[in-house]
């Protein structure tokens, strides 16, 4: 079940993030660590009531975020859409146990549903560049990479931005 998340959940999400966490370190990808993502990230998207999580029997099993606020990082990218009337998808995170079975895709048609039903124009997001799977995953999706931007305090390489045009 796909629920919107709420402040009882920040525990268990945080264990979801540090599980993901752990298995793309173990795989050489070094895209979330001590710093990316924290408790306050999911406080924030909470309190902006844009988080949801992926609910099996009352355990928190995957999460995303769907926001209307653009980060100040993707100010220079050269977008498809005008910068307005756009969602973001932050924070996609499916426990280990049950990556690759298509619950990743669930929380993207739910986003991406939500997008249409509201009338948003576009869907951005941005993915690491040592994330293969990652790219390949969005891009079987139909969305178009534009540029790159990085983020210090979470690896030296750069963040693909990818946008959908609905």
């Amino acid at each position: 079940m796909i629920r919107k998340g709420s402040f009882k959940d920040i525990v268990s999400i945080m264990h979801l993030t540090r599980a993901c966490a752990k298995v793309m370190i173990a795989n050489g990808i070094y895209q979330w660590n001590e710093h990316y993502p924290n408790p306050s990230a999911f406080k924030n998207d909470i309190e902006r009531n844009e988080l949801y999580v992926l609910d099996f029997k009352g355990k928190i099993m995957g999460t995303i975020v769907v926001s209307t606020l653009m980060d100040k990082e993707y100010i220079p990218i050269k977008w498809l859409t005008k910068n307005e009337n756009n969602i973001y998808i932050h924070r996609l995170a499916i426990h280990p146990n049950i990556q690759g079975q298509g619950y990743a895709q669930l929380l993207m048609d739910f986003a991406e549903h939500y997008a249409i039903e509201h009338g948003y124009s576009s869907i951005r997001l941005d993915t690491f560049s040592q994330n293969k799977r990652n790219q390949k995953f969005y891009e079987l999706r139909g969305y178009k990479r534009l540029g790159d931007i990085y983020f210090p305090k979470q690896s030296e390489f750069p963040f693909h931005c990818y946008e959908l045009v609905l």
